[in-house]
């Protein structure tokens, strides 16, 4: 089967195999591959693209051991450490977004999984969010139960992030305190309640190809539409600091395959775009069709109005749609 074969096969409803996928991984026409993921995603999502962007609202003392996080307990990364954000504060952010005519926004907490009380504070923020301005709503707060999940979904939260990270064969050498199986717990409630899910994981954290796809895999299998794709950023003081970088062809490579893969999804840009910029041109022609813009959590992210004319210069307009 050739890469040409295959691309006119998932442009007509066709799933590949693993194997499959794991020849266009290793096929020497990156050029070629590259062409038929970006055909790919034109066939599906035309010109349409996604923005998004997320505030920080509770940073710092997270109890889980995941290696690559600036905000676990366990690492001495000097990361600023604070409890549940004002009101007002999120209230600017969410207006300076919606003013730019960024799609989404999302607020953010370190932890586990959000407690009880904390949510409390935060569930009469998106109310104030949803009356100010036209966004629509995400939220990424951990492990939460169903009943948590359900009230966010109540209050007009339409979308939530919870990321797989990496693959299942590889999670346990990253993280020991949570499990890969709870977070697909968490996603199955999401999606039972009605919400819609963001899930993806971190290119560069020691795993090999063949575990990037099998993410892949299992992101289709749960039916994911929104799959951010991270660039690990080695932090000073987490274990994975130091980590060599992933090469330019690998990112392009797992871009291309993802969009294979998952032919009608978003794959979004995301953490780790400082490390990409060179090649942020190709990555659009390659299959991306989405991006989290602004500041991003504890990482210095992207300014907005330059992704937004960067965005309409190679060809899409950005929408403002409940996708």
């Amino acid at each position: 089967m050739t890469i040409s074969e295959l691309k006119e096969m998932v442009m007509q409803g066709y799933s590949i195999t693993f194997d499959e996928a794991m020849y266009l991984c290793n096929t020497s026409d990156k050029d070629e591959l590259f062409k038929a993921a970006g055909e790919i995603r034109d066939r599906f999502s035309r010109d349409k693209f996604d923005t998004c962007s997320i505030m920080n609202a509770r940073s710092g003392k997270c109890s889980e051991n995941c290696k690559w996080c600036s905000q676990s307990a366990h690492h001495n990364t000097g990361v600023t450490e604070y409890d549940i954000v004002d009101k007002n504060e999120v209230l600017v952010q969410a207006k300076q977004n919606d003013k730019y005519g960024v799609n989404r926004f999302s607020l953010v907490t370190s932890g586990k999984a959000l407690d009880n009380t904390r949510l409390e504070k935060l569930l009469p923020i998106y109310d104030e969010i949803k009356r100010e301005t036209d966004l629509h709503m995400c939220a990424s707060m951990g492990l939460l139960k169903k009943d948590q999940l359900q009230k966010l979904k109540d209050r007009g939260v339409g979308h939530y992030h919870c990321n797989l990270e990496t693959s299942q064969s590889y999670f346990d050498k990253l993280c020991t305190t949570h499990s890969f199986e709870q977070k697909i717990q968490t996603i199955k409630w999401a999606q039972e309640v009605g919400l819609k899910v963001c899930s993806g994981g971190i290119i560069g954290m020691g795993e090999t190809m063949q575990q990037r796809i099998e993410m892949a895999f299992e992101l289709k299998k749960l039916g994911i539409k929104s799959i951010p794709i991270n660039i690990l950023n080695p932090i000073e003081g987490t274990p994975l600091a130091g980590t060599d970088q992933v090469t330019d062809d690998e990112i392009l490579t797992v871009i291309a395959v993802f969009r294979f893969i998952n032919p009608d999804a978003y794959l979004r840009f995301a953490g780790g775009r400082d490390q990409i910029k060179h090649i942020e041109d190709k990555a659009l022609k390659t299959g991306i069709n989405a991006a989290l813009v602004g500041d991003l959590l504890t990482t210095i992210g992207s300014d907005v109005n330059t992704d937004f004319n960067n965005f309409k210069e190679a060809g899409f307009n950005t929408c403002r749609e409940n996708l």
